[in-house]
């Protein structure tokens, strides 16, 4: 299926999740949007911040809690709907579920059946995810594979991508060519 796949990557608070519902909004084009949602409420602030996503979010839009099924949660789409995965970052510290060594296991398992979701909906899809490799190098194991798996997991879905963003400061930095106008 030859439907664009759209990686919005950036810091916290850079602006990627808002433009990751630019891009969905206009490949869209009317057209049907589903937003998979990965946070999994539980604290005050993150519970707000899910608040606020939800608050930005066009009421049009289907909103699917995918938390760690996210492939399942591609597949049960229907063909057509444009989809948008906010964030992969969330599912990413589900998956890992506290233990550097899965890190293989996340990768080779539960996000190879998310890239495989991806591929095979028709349907564009944009994914946003945090950067996390640009900071300090962390102290314990667990906050070292969670920045590899990310890092890895980018590399894997930016090369399959047919635009690929870096947000900084609420300005999109292509690293990909933007699509011709």
């Amino acid at each position: 299926m030859s439907h664009p796949l759209v990686v919005v990557l950036g810091g916290t608070r850079s602006g990627k999740s808002g433009f990751g519902r630019e891009r969905a909004t206009a490949l869209a084009g009317g057209g049907p949007v589903a937003y998979l949602a990965t946070a999994v409420a539980g604290d005050p602030e993150l519970d707000d911040r899910i608040a606020r996503h939800r608050r930005d979010r066009p009421a049009g839009w289907t909103t699917v809690e995918a938390g760690l099924e996210l492939a399942g949660a591609i597949q049960d789409l229907v063909a057509g709907t444009t989809i948008l995965i906010d964030g992969l970052t969330l599912w990413a510290s589900l998956a890992l579920a506290d233990d550097p060594a899965r890190l293989d296991d996340v990768l080779d398992g539960a996000f190879a059946d998310v890239l495989a979701a991806i591929a095979e909906h028709d349907g564009p899809v944009v994914v946003v995810s945090d950067e996390v490799g640009l900071g300090l190098v962390p102290l314990d194991p667990l906050g070292r594979t969670f920045r590899d798996l990310l890092g890895i997991a980018h590399q894997r879905l930016v090369a399959r991508s047919d635009e690929a963003w870096f947000m900084v400061a609420g300005r999109p930095i292509a690293l990909l060519p933007p699509p011709a106008s």
